[in-house]
């Protein structure tokens, strides 16, 4: 039997995924394409140059060694590397890189030219009146590296922000898009990128701010006539970081300004960084041709931590603070506070000030009062797992049904029902709900949520079970 671009890469795969960490393949390996086999030479497409760069450095060798097992001593890796063209023509295009030259180009649109450029320059960040281009960059030296714990649910945006640091505008992920929900670090994380580039580039203005302020700067600039002061200033810039970017939403004249800010920055080398509540894909009221843009780089997703992951962010904040506090409480805090590292940090200040101000003994009686009251005033967040359970019971089936490709109609309706609940119970993205659920994308959980809102309004027997299901994940 002869073999195949696919028959090899899967058998690559079925070595690569017994030797290394199950996150670590689905977040490297199952994104990539087997595309042909000529001779000794397998071609495989990965999304973006980051990708390629990330496996050259990492996993070099374990592919050397899967692809020799498979095609003997010369074999050979080729990478073709998918690159959105943005020129406006959907059509992509591929580029194949050698491993001796890893140089991608991508086409830009040109960006529009400014009038009456004047060397005097407008801070935002100085009162007015005062002539004064430093610029002051909003960074917190409080949020660092060594303080933003990794974990399985932060690798990949801490990776890409250290190396974001150590190179910024030099690396293929810039713009850097930091996403997830409310608590998960986003903040932190950006500032902690800030901070290591000032400390490792004293000379580069670094400037983090928020996207509320920036509109509300640019409105001002428009009132006072102006705006091309404020374009100006923000275009001498070296590493512009933009904090809850979905602010921008529905704001066209932000939108615009800013998309000819940022296609200046990028053009000229120098680094972006974006975080949001929410993937670009999801992201509503954000003009294509910015969303395209959010896309040339890397969106990293900040997911939940797990179990160890929190010990060891509650371990690091007592370290931090010099208390100590006996392990079977910080297991007990980290087993019941499970969606945000910000309640996570909260409950246990309380939990050292209740026992400062009272003069009590931290014990597990009082971790529990505490936790219970902090849970007890704070939205829980389900996880997706919880719902798949929660759904599968409810209509009786297991969970591998739930998730299986079979098309019976109450199994599609049981996994649709899944899929509208994650997204409504969760911040997680369209893309991670359909991936958790069954290994779908992200329009097939979007069709799922419109189905359950059309079937909710016109067949009473749905709306039951919709109704149902709700009452037993707001318990």
């Amino acid at each position: 039997m002869s073999k195949t671009a696919q028959s090899v890469w899967d058998n690559c795969l079925k070595f690569i995924k017994d030797n290394i960490q199950p996150q670590a393949y689905k977040t490297w390996f199952e994104p990539i394409v087997a595309v042909k086999l000529t001779d000794k030479a397998l071609s495989i497409q990965v999304p973006s140059k980051f990708f390629y760069e990330w496996l050259e450095e990492h996993y070099v060798k374990i592919l050397k060694v899967a692809l020799t097992k498979e095609l003997g001593e010369h074999a050979k890796l080729v990478y073709i590397i998918k690159m959105e063209n943005t020129y406006g023509n959907k059509q992509p295009f591929t580029e194949k890189i050698p491993s001796s030259n890893r140089t991608a180009v991508k086409s830009q649109d040109v960006d529009i030219p400014l009038n009456n450029k004047s060397p005097e320059l407008r801070n935002p960040f100085v009162i007015p009146g005062i002539r004064n281009v430093k610029v002051e960059s909003q960074l917190n030296p409080n949020y660092s590296f060594d303080n933003f714990l990794e974990g399985d649910s932060n690798r990949l945006a801490r990776s890409a922000g250290l190396a974001v640091a150590s190179k910024p505008g030099g690396t293929s992920f810039n713009p850097l898009l930091i996403f997830g929900g409310v608590g998960l670090g986003k903040t932190h994380l950006a500032h902690a990128i800030g901070v290591d580039i000032k400390d490792k580039y004293p000379e580069k203005t670094v400037l983090y701010i928020s996207a509320e302020k920036f509109t509300q700067q640019y409105i001002d600039a428009v009132k006072k006539n102006n705006r091309n002061d404020f374009i100006h200033f923000y275009q001498i810039i070296d590493v512009l970081i933009i904090d809850d970017v979905q602010f921008l939403s529905g704001k066209t004249g932000t939108q615009d300004v800013f998309f000819h800010i940022f296609n200046h920055l990028h053009q000229n080398g120098k680094q972006v960084v974006l975080t949001s509540d929410k993937a670009p894909v999801d992201m509503q009221d954000i003009e294509q041709r910015l969303l395209s843009r959010f896309k040339w780089g890397l969106s990293a997703e900040l997911q939940t931590p797990d179990f160890e992951t929190r010990v060891s962010i509650l371990n690091n904040k007592l370290y931090r603070d010099g208390v100590e506090m006996p392990e079977e409480i910080v297991d007990y805090v980290a087993k019941n506070i499970k969606t945000n590292v910000r309640e996570l940090e909260g409950a246990i200040i309380s939990l050292i000030a209740q026992s400062s101000f009272n003069k009590k003994e931290i014990t597990l009686d009082l971790a529990r009062i505490i936790v219970e009251k902090f849970v007890k005033n704070t939205k829980r967040e389900v996880s997706i797992d919880y719902i798949q359970k929660v759904v599968s019971d409810y209509f009786q089936m297991d969970i591998d049904t739930l998730q299986s490709k079979t098309r019976k109609r109450h199994i599609v309706q049981a996994r649709q029902l899944a899929m509208f609940f994650a997204k409504k119970f969760t911040k997680a993205s369209l893309a991670s709900i359909g991936s958790q659920i069954g290994k779908r994308d992200h329009a097939t959980v979007l069709h799922a949520c419109k189905t359950v809102d059309n079937l909710s309004s016109t067949d009473k027997q749905f709306r039951k079970y919709v109704e149902d299901i709700t009452k037993k994940l707001s318990v």
